[in-house]
């Protein structure tokens, strides 16, 4: 039981909030080291303009012959000693030539988020000791903000609103989904992550923020008072036909048990068939994701497959705490990602739901969390999954059983088709 706890904390996936990690990492100054290799890689272009301002740059680069021309090239060495050479020597330019202030703690963290960001993987961060705390503090369902879910576009990198939630100032200020996020207070959100916008937008309870949007081509400035917000992840309904309705908002911590709580209550008030609404949640932790899929899978039956670096592959299997027998129906959209797509994608192959909707978002990767002595931890992507059947998720998204679009005529009306579509299926 200890071996298995300790593989299902393992199981981080973006996009959501992060237990602590599976185990410490490296030192901060080792970081550091490793990073300063990007600097000099990225600086290997301008070498002749370096190399002009003083003989303490001669020592950091080479000159090797290409083979194919005969013509030289500078490039940058990447031996560890060299790297280290490379960060001593920047340091002592720094310190001599530099006439301002030196923040020295948030030089070493600027370098190592440059270092991460280099990987150019969306999903990868460095967060510092505060900026965890933060993420913790809403993988608990509770924060001082806005109340809005947001995602970035994978193709024009736009922050992008995905829903507000009900009842918060993001709602009742008129923010809608769809809305792209332009800026905050006035600042360019222009190369931001949806990290960066969400710790500019939070704040001190009671002050206020200015959300600029960008909605069909059109600039509008939302001013906001900073509320504590409260997410209930959780929201069923009965409707005919012993129909029961649940929506899950987002997999953060401890909302397996909520919904497993939803959907003992709608059988509790008769429900023999299940619409799950998974659309517009963008994800959250995998371990909760596994836990929702016992309630509907047999022991043994497979509910994810995952593959590492090395190669090694992984099969995650139900343990048989099957709690509803009845068809399910499963809504998703184009911002269904991550964890709902592992649910969705089990269900689907097992063969215990019908999938309506448009094609989801395509996240099938998973991220580490390691943590650093100081607090601050690199979130890293180490995996990636498939559904049960082998399928790839990744850049690829779920595609649904039935297609049904929402169109504008349907938003008018107030008319929800794809809801409509998953009563008639189960009728």
């Amino acid at each position: 039981m200890e071996e298995e706890n300790k593989e299902k904390k393992e199981n981080i996936i973006s996009e959501g909030d992060f237990k602590y990690a599976k185990q410490q990492w490296l030192y901060k100054s080792i970081v550091v080291v490793v990073a300063i290799m990007l600097v000099a890689i990225v600086i290997s272009s301008s070498i002749t303009y370096y190399v002009t301002i003083g003989n303490k740059f001669n020592k950091l680069y080479k000159s090797t012959s290409n083979a194919k021309d005969g013509a030289t090239k500078t490039t940058a060495t990447a031996t560890i000693s060299d790297i280290s050479s490379v960060l001593s020597t920047f340091a002592e330019v720094i310190d001599e030539e530099y006439i301002g202030e030196i923040d020295k703690e948030n030089l070493i963290d600027e370098t190592i988020k440059g270092f991460v960001n280099g990987i150019k993987d969306e999903y990868s961060e460095y967060m510092t000791a505060e900026e965890w705390e933060e993420y913790q503090a809403d993988a608990l369902g509770n924060f001082v903000g806005i109340g809005i879910y947001m995602t970035q576009e994978t193709d024009t990198n736009n922050v992008v609103i995905v829903s507000t939630m009900k009842d918060t100032p993001a709602e009742k200020a008129g923010i809608q989904k769809e809305d792209i996020i332009i800026g905050v207070d006035g600042e360019s959100t222009a190369g931001m992550t949806t990290a960066d916008v969400s710790r500019k937008v939070k704040g001190e309870e009671g002050t206020e923020v200015t959300i600029n949007i960008s909605r069909n081509g059109e600039r509008k400035d939302f001013t906001v008072k900073r509320e504590t917000i409260k997410v209930y992840h959780v929201e069923t309904k009965m409707l005919e036909n012993n129909i029961g309705y649940i929506s899950l908002l987002a997999f953060d911590t401890g909302c397996a048990d909520e919904f497993a709580e939803g959907v003992q209550t709608l059988i509790s008030e008769g429900a023999t068939k299940l619409i799950i609404d998974l659309r517009d949640n963008t994800g959250g932790l995998v371990d909760e994701a596994l836990e929702i899929l016992n309630l509907f899978l047999e022991k043994d039956q497979i509910t994810l497959i995952t593959k590492s670096a090395d190669g090694t592959e992984k099969t995650n299997k139900a343990t048989g705490d099957k709690k509803f027998n009845g068809e399910i129906a499963i809504l998703v959209n184009e911002y269904t990602a991550s964890a709902s797509e592992i649910v969705t994608g089990a269900l689907k192959d097992n063969g215990k739901a019908k999938v309506i909707g448009t094609l989801t978002y395509g996240k099938g990767v998973i991220q580490n969390v390691y943590q650093l002595l100081d607090g601050s931890v690199l979130k890293l992507t180490t995996q990636e999954y498939y559904t049960p059947n082998n399928t790839k998720i990744n850049k690829v998204g779920i595609k649904p059983d039935y297609e049904v679009e929402i169109t504008e005529e349907n938003v008018k009306n107030q008319f929800d088709s794809q809801l409509k579509k998953a009563e008639e299926l189960l009728k």
